[in-house]
């Protein structure tokens, strides 16, 4: 662990002018559907050490005086109160999260599209909510047999029916909450549109994951497919790459199955495709700046195993599906690896087997092992968590860093006042009960500031931990798997 593998600066640097080469390509004015997660990329930090997760952003940061952002929403989610999964919010609240971030980094907002827009109440009272906050909002509308009826799609009675989005910007970059929720049709509809008010614009994609330039089955391709499982999304040789240029390139199904319909879109738009192939559209240069292939192997295997467990966990709260986890466990032997592999995993499941109890694992950044067990007074996170911050402090073991008589009252709290069954305190209260001693102990003080220094850090819980566990890990930047079993054999899990 603690091995950088990404040169994070090299990627911001030749990102920004590789968009600008594109922008130029064009004639000034480029479309940029841009694909994953421009905020807190969680998942390409963890295969691509040294990836910060707002790189994206601060990418986006450098061109901010020639960039405008268009968010798209598709008028089914906003009736259907779809919620993003990672943040338990619903999409139409998501655009008004990331109107204030992309505002936050002094980047301009230019409009929101409603696609697939059918008369809804919900979209049409939500476009009211948005106008009267000053924001522009347009409507697209959905196609009969999209996106194979090119003659229909490119016509007036298509593209043409869609309300002309008014941009400002040479760099338009087309965003949205989720998966579905119509950039690419609308990055297109405005070539048509633009086509028709003079203006040849171009189109291109951003994606990060797959990475063209790597091989097919390199783990972080490999990680790709396994953050994708319950999607099926596949990756594969681009044949049209390989037939126009000779060369190997990565896509992945989705974008190779379309691109028939893409070229002929554009053959329609412009006379002739500026594309040859899937890869072609592409502005990705992530592959450019791995400088530590073993490490970057090393991080994608274990996100690979990551993906693996919460799978399994998902499945056990029936939330899952078997074939996710089928594919997962393909992907691992395609990968040459098992859940052991995860260097946090057998030192966790050996505790618990020693101990008779709950217990967990943390690797921390140098590659030492640290675990927890459960006690009378705290869980086997909350115990972990402790020798872990006495370890990076260099304190001994038996160095008690709170007292008894703190940690008592809380349970007290907790059992006879807040109706809690469990009296163990959890890693949240048990960092509370450490903030309250560090104003009084120089020792508790001195872990403290060890803090930081688990970010990044690998985690493994012989047993599926609480929500507040779960929640207190990740904002502690750990990387957190666990067993697929419940601590209790009760039939209502908290």
């Amino acid at each position: 662990m603690g091995k950088i593998g990404f040169d994070n600066d090299k990627y911001l640097s030749m990102q920004s002018l590789h968009i600008k080469e594109r922008i130029g390509k064009f004639g000034g004015k480029l479309y940029m559907e841009f694909g994953g997660k421009l905020f807190d990329d969680y998942h390409a930090s963890r295969v691509l050490p040294g990836f910060h997760p707002d790189s994206k952003i601060r990418m986006l940061g450098q061109l901010r005086e020639d960039a405008e952002i268009v968010i798209v929403i598709n008028a089914g989610d906003i009736e259907k109160n779809k919620i993003r999964g990672d943040l338990g919010i619903t999409y139409d609240m998501d655009v008004l999260r990331l109107i204030d971030a992309f505002r936050d980094y002094g980047l301009f907002v230019g409009s929101v599209v409603l696609t697939r827009f059918d008369g809804q109440e919900s979209a049409v009272s939500y476009q009211k909510k948005l106008e009267s906050l000053g924001i522009r909002v347009y409507r697209h509308y959905s196609i009969p047999s999209y996106p194979s009826n090119v003659p229909l799609i490119i016509s007036d009675e298509g593209f043409g029916k869609n309300e002309y989005i008014k941009t400002s910007r040479s760099l338009v970059v087309v965003t949205a909450p989720g998966p579905g929720s119509g950039k690419m049709a609308v990055c297109l509809s405005q070539l048509y549109q633009e086509h028709k008010h003079g203006v040849n614009a171009g189109y291109a994609k951003y994606e990060t994951f797959p990475i063209w330039n790597i091989p097919l089955n390199h783990p972080v391709n490999l990680a790709y497919e396994a953050a994708t499982a319950d999607l099926n999304d596949v990756n594969m040789i681009d044949p049209f790459h390989l037939e126009a240029y000779g060369k190997t390139t990565i896509n992945y199904n989705r974008d190779v199955e379309v691109f028939p319909v893409l070229k002929a879109m554009f053959n329609r738009i412009y006379g002739e495709s500026p594309y040859q192939s899937p890869t072609d559209m592409g502005v990705n240069m992530a592959g450019n700046c791995i400088v530590d292939d073993n490490a970057v192997r090393a991080a994608a295997n274990s996100e690979i195993i990551r993906r693996y467990y919460h799978a399994l966990v998902d499945l056990r709260k029936g939330n899952g599906r078997q074939e996710i986890v089928d594919k997962l466990e393909l992907l691992m032997e395609k990968a040459g690896i098992t859940p052991n592999n995860r260097a946090v995993v057998s030192p966790a499941k050996q505790k618990a087997e020693v101990t008779g109890g709950p217990a967990a694992a943390i690797e921390l950044q140098d590659g030492t092992i640290v675990t927890g067990r459960t006690s009378e007074l705290l869980g086997a996170c909350a115990s972990m968590l402790l020798n872990a911050l006495k370890t990076l402090a260099g304190l001994p073991d038996e160095v008690k860093l709170i007292a008894p008589e703190i940690i008592q009252p809380i349970q007290h709290l907790k059992v006879e006042h807040l109706g809690n069954q469990n009296p163990r305190l959890h890693t949240d209260e048990v960092l509370i009960a450490l903030t309250i001693c560090a104003n009084s102990d120089d020792n508790a003080e001195l872990c403290m500031q060890q803090l930081e220094k688990l970010n990044g850090c690998d985690v493994h819980s012989s047993v599926i931990l609480s929500e507040v566990d779960e929640r207190t890990l990740h904002k502690l930047g750990i990387n957190l798997t666990c067993e697929p079993q419940y601590q209790t054999k009760k039939l209502y899990h908290r």
